[in-house]
């Protein structure tokens, strides 16, 4: 029997390294404290744990980052709250 093991191409990112990814990535600015809440009362990125360490992928990180940006407008009237 051999196990498979699955090569990742981008390596899953800490909590720490989560704000500076979303922020070089996406523009999207977004604070640790910020992070840790939403981990807790759920909203945040998709995570897996290794042990007790929350690990995301970045892929997880680039679906939910889309999620939070709105939709193209032209004008501030276009913004929906």
């Amino acid at each position: 029997m051999s196990a498979t093991i699955r090569k990742i191409d981008r390596p899953r990112l800490r909590r720490s390294e989560v704000p500076a990814y979303l922020l070089e990535t996406h523009g999207i600015p977004i604070a640790l404290a910020t992070l840790n809440k939403l981990a807790t009362i759920g909203g945040g990125p998709e995570m897996q744990y290794a042990g007790r360490i929350p690990l995301y992928t970045p892929e997880a990180l680039d679906v939910w980052a889309e999620s939070r940006l709105s939709k193209p407008v032209r004008s501030t009237a276009g913004k929906v709250a």
